[in-house]
């Protein structure tokens, strides 16, 4: 019995081998009705309930059990061919969606796609391969899509960072101009002030410099100074800026030392348009010192020319034309009729140590003085004696309120010059 059933076994491998289709190729199975079983393929018999069954009956049972369990494999296998091409297509799609990177670790799978074989646990080992790598390509996408959302979610973070770390840099960055701001702040009003300073300081400068080059480098104080004519010329002179008001009495008081012989020439002398001789002292020849006002003529008992400092001082008024002669704070003679009534005009010209003939010029060389001079001062009044006194010995300081003795209102030419001097120091000497 089992030799037959064996046999019969063989003749249907045999059969299916010469039916099977070539490699590659598809294959399909219908199922047969009963009739084309007698015709063609003779069935085994039912095996009979509650007897025994013959030999041919039992192979024919064989038979069928076997084509039943083909046809149940073949449908297993549709159906699992029906989800192997949805997870194909599913994974077509995720493969789509993940840029094609999937394809490489799916192409070293075996294809699965054709006819698959018909031994029933090469099969199922093979159905498990399918599965496993379809499984592992699954896993190779989610942890693609993992890694793509991942990646996709890094430059936000990244972009996050650097905005902060921008923002903070930006802040940085501003608060570093506002210092830069109040340093330039700082650094143009230092450099304001410090040019306003370097201008001042310049300025003094200049001015210093301007003084020097007038000869008035070693002057303690304004009006320490002195007007030296060492030349008896028509040129050496000394000029004052100021000029003269209006004058119904004056006192003129000065310093000077002169060993000119004869006679000591022309101090001062005062011009105006009309009358050059409008105020003159002079002392010319063998000729004592005399007093012009208004060219109107009075002798003074003064004698200076002995190379010693003097102070000397003139006072006159309009009224009767009265006059007084002082020497080193001593009135040594006094007077009338000097151009009685008569104002002294304003708008002329004071030069220190020539005579003029026309208004500031036509000097005569022979008329001029030789020697220094200094502390001419005009007052508008006639000072009192002791005043006069307090001025020659020194005790008093008191500058002329028409024209005081000071470096700023004193010119020089010719060859003049200025030089500093303490006339009460250097006339203690002088004794």
């Amino acid at each position: 019995m089992l030799a037959l059933l064996a046999a019969s076994v063989a003749l249907a491998v045999a059969a299916g081998a010469q039916d099977s289709p070539a490699p590659g190729s598809r294959f399909v199975c219908t199922a047969l009705p009963p009739e084309a079983v007698h015709a063609g393929c003779p069935l085994p018999a039912m095996p009979m309930q509650g007897g025994a069954q013959s030999p041919e009956e039992e192979l024919r049972a064989a038979v069928l059990q076997l084509r039943e369990t083909v046809v149940q494999q073949k449908e297993t296998l549709g159906a699992q061919r029906e989800a192997i091409r949805e997870l194909t297509g599913k994974l077509a799609r995720c493969e789509g969606l993940a840029g094609g990177k999937a394809r490489g670790a799916g192409a070293t799978g075996k294809d699965t796609m054709g006819d698959l074989p018909r031994d029933p646990g090469h099969v199922v080992e093979q159905l498990s391969r399918s599965l496993q790598t379809l499984k592992d390509r699954l896993e190779s996408l989610e942890h693609q899509l993992r890694a793509n959302v991942s990646n996709a979610g890094l430059p936000g973070d990244f972009r996050e960072v650097l905005q902060q770390r921008l923002g903070e840099l930006e802040r940085q960055l501003l608060r570093k101009v506002a210092e830069l701001e109040d340093e330039k702040s700082l650094l143009h009003n230092e450099t304001s002030a410090h040019r306003q300073k370097t201008e001042s300081t310049l300025n003094a400068l200049l001015q210093r410099v301007t003084e020097l080059e007038r000869g008035n480098s070693a002057f303690k104080s304004p009006d320490a100074f002195k007007v030296s004519l060492p030349l008896r010329t028509n040129y050496l002179y000394g000029k004052i800026k100021k000029t003269l008001p209006e004058l119904y009495a004056f006192t003129i008081c000065l310093w000077l030392r002169s060993s000119a012989s004869p006679g000591i020439g022309t101090p001062f002398s005062y011009a105006v348009p009309g009358q050059a001789n409008e105020i003159v002292l002079i002392e010319w020849g063998n000729n004592p010192i005399e007093l012009l006002i208004n060219d109107k003529v009075a002798q003074l008992p003064l004698f200076v020319s002995d190379g010693k400092w003097h102070h000397i001082c003139v006072t006159w008024t309009t009224r009767d034309g009265m006059w007084e002669a002082f020497q080193d704070g001593e009135k040594l003679g006094t007077g009338e009729n000097l151009a009685p009534w008569h104002p002294i005009k304003p708008g002329g010209v004071l030069i220190l140590g020539q005579e003029q003939d026309t208004v500031g010029g036509r000097f005569d060389a022979t008329q001029a003085f030789v020697g220094e001079l200094s502390q001419f001062n005009i007052w508008d009044r006639v000072l009192r004696a002791q005043e006069i006194v307090n001025i020659a010995n020194c005790s008093t300081n008191m500058p002329g309120n028409i024209i005081p003795w000071v470096d700023n209102n004193v010119d020089v030419f010719g060859g003049a010059s200025k030089w500093p001097v303490e006339t009460c120091e250097e006339r203690l000497l002088d004794l």
